[in-house]
């Protein structure tokens, strides 16, 4: 039912359809909620929530919810506000990417200008905190220091690992840019569904392994698939010059002499953006066979199977079951 990775079959047919109809909640409320009064604002703020997207963080809204009742209303709620903020997020990330295409479509600065993505993804941040205020305070504290995680993860990315290992750097820059708000995500899930506060924490927690295993798997994606799976164009990571994971890995000092192709890496990766076709998809070729590439699903999987340890105070049914199927997906999507 979940299409943002092929499709994410539930097992259970009720909790599939219940939490299909909360998602199709969320997708009016999102459309709506982001209306102005000034038809720019509408077109330029509604671009990207038309575009689509995996809606993995209201999914783990719906599915954390039902671990209580999966009818209380603050549950469209809170998965509208982490929605936006998210979406709040990659108005931003286009901008200082300076990317062109997000989601198949002209991204908005690209459509528009500048100013105004940047001024957009505000007016989302703003939505967001207008809706969690209906929520209470605690959610209003909480979506404010999830933010904060992002922006932390945002600068420590703009300003490089300085005097830390890059590997390391990198797991922490994806743990607060990506993780925190997935953590958010499943926490206001439990939340407002009523969960017990035990239930809560381990959802939390799983949230933020599982949402760490997700960015990895992207990063993976954008270099293994020969597709758009991940919504990128193949490469697009090392034609920006951002370094995943298994850059940094085949990048990391060997203690032996390393492989042909990981030596080969070494010569003619920049340590920044690849503006050379050619040089683009060598390194891609190589990459796709190196012993990194491995290494990095092998991170990935790890990642996944301690999100799957979190799962052990929550109760046994469908919902346990489904975000264990979710650990398989991440790792499955990665070869």
């Amino acid at each position: 039912m979940w299409h943002g990775w092929g499709v994410f079959d539930i097992a259970d047919p009720m909790l599939e359809s219940s939490v299909s109809a909360l998602l199709g909640n969320v997708e009016a409320l999102l459309t709506d909620g982001v209306a102005s009064a000034d038809p720019l604002i509408t077109e330029a703020a509604q671009h990207l929530v038309v575009a689509g997207g995996k809606r993995f963080r209201p999914l783990l809204v719906g599915l954390g919810g039902h671990l209580g009742d999966p009818a209380a209303p603050q549950l469209v709620l809170a998965a509208a506000v982490v929605e936006l903020t998210h979406l709040g997020t990659l108005y931003h990330d286009d901008v200082m990417d300076e990317a062109q295409v997000r989601r198949g479509a002209a991204s908005a600065n690209a459509r528009w200008s500048n100013s105004v993505a940047i001024l957009i993804g505000d007016y989302l941040f703003a939505r967001a905190a207008d809706i969690a205020a209906d929520l209470g305070v605690e959610a209003v504290r909480i979506q404010a220091r999830t933010f904060s995680r992002l922006v932390h993860g945002q600068i420590a990315e703009t300003a490089g690992p300085r005097d830390t290992d890059p590997v390391a750097h990198y797991l922490q820059v994806v743990t607060d840019k990506t993780a925190s708000l997935i953590s958010t995500s499943a926490r206001f899930g439990g939340m407002f569904g009523g969960s017990e506060p035990a239930v809560v924490a381990a959802l939390a927690r799983f949230g933020e392994t599982i949402g760490v295993a997700f960015q990895l798997s992207d990063d993976l994606l954008d270099i293994a698939s020969e597709s758009t799976e991940s919504g990128k164009t193949p490469g697009t990571d090392l034609r920006e010059g951002v370094p995943t994971l298994p850059v940094l890995y085949a990048l990391a000092p060997a203690e032996a002499d390393p492989d042909p192709a990981t030596a080969r890496l070494r010569e003619i990766l920049p340590g920044g953006p690849v503006t050379d076709q050619a040089r683009l998809e060598e390194a891609l070729a190589l990459l796709r066979e190196s012993p990194a590439l491995k290494r990095a699903r092998e991170t990935v999987r790890w990642y996944a199977e301690q999100a799957r340890s979190q799962l052990a105070p929550i109760p046994d049914g469908p919902v346990r079951g489904a975000l264990a199927g979710l650990c398989d997906v991440v790792v499955d999507r990665t070869g």
